[in-house]
């Protein structure tokens, strides 16, 4: 029950249904989550370690806020993990990680045209959960894990924007099409061009 608490949680959070700078008031998260005070006691203590709640004395419970600062330190320390990612991946890609890679893009499609921005977020994070489990480097897969809970409610934030919707599919297509030719400058270039596409979003507000 902890972990399930933990988990729904978690995706209100990162799909930004719990809003950030918002206090929370527990017994509605109860009832909204459908789960007991002590899972989602321990709960709040698992997302207040990973930087998505605050507990403030005497005040309560509050979503921590965005900061644009935060999104883009955040970035300058994926570009390095998620270039080392794709890297390593292409030294060991199969054609069966070629066909999941693209089963998962395809299905962000269509969760694009029907506008479903949690289940876009859901399918951002595969994406780049299979690159790592790829590239088979265990230390990676930690950091770039936490990198990516980190980044979560910034990827809900960009992918309400209509074009940018867009504009990550195609670039995951480029990194599928680098990683099948086992290319591995190619993979790293649209890796990069890929996590300043999602940057550039955020700065333009």
């Amino acid at each position: 029950m902890n972990e399930l608490a933990y988990r729904r949680f978690k995706q209100a959070l990162v799909t930004l249904s719990y809003k950030p700078g918002d206090y929370l008031n527990t017994a509605q998260v109860m009832a909204e989550l459908q789960m007991g005070r002590t899972p989602v006691n321990q709960a709040i203590h698992r997302l207040e370690n990973e930087g998505l709640l605050q507990i403030i004395p005497r005040k309560g419970v509050m979503v921590s806020p965005l900061s644009l600062d935060d999104a883009l330190e955040l970035i300058e320390v994926r570009l390095a993990n998620e270039i080392l990612s794709v890297k390593l991946a292409c030294k060991r890609i199969s054609k069966q990680d070629i066909v999941a890679l693209t089963a998962v893009n395809e299905e962000m499609n269509i969760a694009v045209q029907e506008r479903n921005r949690n289940r876009m977020v859901s399918l951002d994070l595969h994406f780049h959960q299979l690159i790592v489990e790829i590239s088979g480097n265990l230390i990676l897969k930690d950091i770039l894990s936490v990198l990516h809970t980190r980044s979560q409610r910034f990827w809900a934030s960009s992918l309400s924007k209509e074009g940018h919707r867009m504009e990550v599919i195609e670039e995951h297509r480029a990194i599928i099409t680098a990683l099948e030719s086992e290319d591995s400058q190619a993979a790293a270039t649209a890796a990069e061009t890929h996590i300043l596409s999602f940057r550039d979003a955020l700065l333009r507000g």
